[in-house]
């Protein structure tokens, strides 16, 4: 499912450049991280590294499984903590309606995207257009109302599926 590719759309969207491979994309967090001052630890970039190589999204108790089986004591804390830092610090989005993490296509600016995501194959796809974002900020500012987070997930049948 690849995002709206009409010229209309593209010329006004905002440009990101998105990482082709998981390796390409673990590289980009890193260069982020050390141009923030962040401690991307050695477990932070192995979680990482699931969510990226994943190929969709992924939820938490699949990652510990992923973890366990190099290290075998690994908790459940652990995946938390490092999910909460790589959420934090933009580098991963959460998918509510499905509990599940998706790396992010630009991780070195902060923003908001909305989701497309399949109900057969669980697929899912950012939509980078931050006019998206723009309208429901002011729709929200007009409405007087503050947001603090926004996560717009819209479910369907991707191209592949249907």
């Amino acid at each position: 499912m690849q995002a709206h590719e009409d010229p209309a759309v593209t010329d006004t969207a905002h440009r990101h450049h998105h990482h082709d491979t998981p390796g390409d994309f673990v590289a980009a967090v890193e260069h982020a991280s050390n141009e923030r001052g962040l401690r991307l630890t050695p477990l932070r970039r192995e979680v990482l590294e699931l969510v990226a190589s994943a190929g969709k999204p992924v939820k938490a108790y699949d990652l510990l499984d992923r973890l366990r089986e190099k290290h075998g004591n690994a908790a459940p804390p652990t995946v938390y903590r490092a999910l909460d830092f790589l959420l934090e610090n933009g580098f991963i989005h959460k998918l509510e309606s499905i509990n599940a993490f998706v790396s992010c296509h630009h991780p070195a600016e902060s923003h908001q995207v909305p989701f497309l995501i399949c109900d057969i194959c669980q697929g899912a796809q950012e939509v980078c257009d931050e006019r998206v974002a723009q309208l429901i900020e002011a729709q929200a500012e007009a409405m007087g109302f503050r947001p603090q987070a926004q996560t717009l997930e819209v479910h369907g049948i991707c191209k592949n599926c249907r």
